[in-house]
This record gives C-alpha cells, structure tokens and sequence, in this order.
C-alpha cells in the first residue's frame, strides 16, 4: 500500500505553483538516479496550469532525457484544440527542448487506426514497448485532475472502463462529458505508476476528494481506485480540502 500524502494550499494559483515546483524537483531527481525520468500528463485546467507554470521555470530538468505520456486523450481529429495532446504542446512541450521520440501522444481520430478500440490497442503495445519487464512504464508521476463526481483520466464512475482489471488502455466511446469518444489508462495502470498526483481545486470537488480519500469505492468514486506503487499525493487548494476531516 502506497503512502497517501495530503497537501492543502491557499488557493488554486498556489496550488499549481507547488505543484509545478515538485514536478520539477521530482523529475530532476528521477533523472540524477536513473539518467531519465518517464511522466504522464493530464488535461484540463489545473492540469495544463500546472504545466504552463513549468515551462516559467523548468528548473534542472533534462527534456531529452524524458519519455512523456497521457493518461487519456479525447479522440479527435489531429491538431483539435480540445486535445490533451495539443494544450500540452502549447503550455509546455513546443516551448523546451524535447525528443520527439520520447514523446508519446496517443492516436487522433484521422489517423491511422479504424476506430478507437484499434487506437487504443495500439496504445497498449506502445506502452508495453517501452516497459521493463512489464506491461506498463513505471512512471515517476502519474499526473491526474479530478472531476466533480470524482472522475479522473476518462475513467467515470459506474461504467466498464472503471470496472476494468486487465486491460492498460481502453476506448471510452459513451463518456458523460463530452466528447464522448476517448481513449484512457485504466486503474491498473495508473497504479503502476511510481507516484500518483491528484491536483485538485474548487468547493465543486470537495465532496468527491472527501469520499476517495475516506476509501469509497472506485467504481462509485474512480480517484479512490488511484494509487502510486509508493506515494500517492493529493495536492488540493483550501476549497477542493474543505470536507476532509479536520
């Protein structure tokens, strides 16, 4: 069981400084041990914050010497501003010196694949290419958002995808939020990650980080089902924290 880490700040603006902070200190270490470091990025706004805070202060960080996936992405046409993949180059990735062969965006729907069940078992192989005697990369962090139901990647309470125990990656083709074709890590793979940071913020999604907190059922809650291998972070502002126990 990994150890949970709960870190509360003032506001979201807080938030996303500390949290890029670490993700930088975290990603210089992993690379000073090991000569790299592997992450997974996650959409949305406090997630692209995050990333948009880095690229004003990358620190140390070795941008050839990181491999960079998502844990889910909308399947959408190539370029698509709603994209993961696109607001993280935009925030980040056209702004550092970056290995295109280390970077690992998953499939838009005017690829190559058929549909995205192909795409996201091409995923799948993809990750296990690269992994070391598994079927999934250790990332040092697995990076996710939170949505108010308690929804992370495209992981959503009550659904197949959720429910999912073998398979790595997964189409998501009736998603409650729209667009309702994605691709997505499951639990099991999130859970292979080194560390797994939920950064959080809102009154709006405090109910839900209470419940997954307090160990509600991943099914019910998916961000409870979100563990590290070591470390599991919740880096929350004051309004995502409000319903923790004091």
């Amino acid at each position: 069981m990994s150890e949970i880490h709960l870190e509360v700040h003032s506001d979201t603006a807080a938030l996303v400084a500390a949290a890029a902070a670490l993700f930088v200190e975290t990603v210089v270490r992993a690379q000073q041990e090991r000569g790299s470091a592997s992450v997974a990025l996650t959409g949305g706004g406090t997630g692209i914050g995050l990333l948009e805070k880095v690229c004003e202060n990358p620190g140390a960080i070795d941008w050839r010497a990181l491999d960079i996936w998502w844990g889910d992405e909308r399947y959408l046409p190539t370029g698509d501003p709603e994209r993961n993949e696109v607001q993280a180059r935009a925030a980040l990735l056209d702004h550092v010196d970056i290995d295109t062969a280390r970077v690992h965006p998953m499939a838009a729907s005017d690829g190559e694949f058929a549909d995205a069940h192909a795409a996201a078992v091409a995923y799948e192989e993809e990750l296990a290419a690269h992994a070391k005697g598994g079927q999934v990369p250790v990332f040092d962090v697995h990076l996710l958002g939170m949505g108010g139901e308690g929804h992370v990647n495209s992981l959503f309470p009550d659904t197949d995808a959720v429910r999912e125990e073998h398979r790595y990656v997964v189409a998501v083709t009736d998603s409650p939020k729209p667009p309702p074709v994605r691709i997505t890590l499951t639990l099991p793979a999130i859970q292979q990650a080194n560390e797994v940071w939920l950064v959080v913020s809102g009154d709006a999604k405090a109910e839900a980080v209470a419940a997954a907190v307090g160990g509600a059922s991943p099914v019910d809650i998916p961000a409870s089902g979100a563990r590290g291998r070591t470390v599991t972070r919740w880096l929350l502002d004051s309004a995502a924290a409000s319903q923790l126990p004091k």
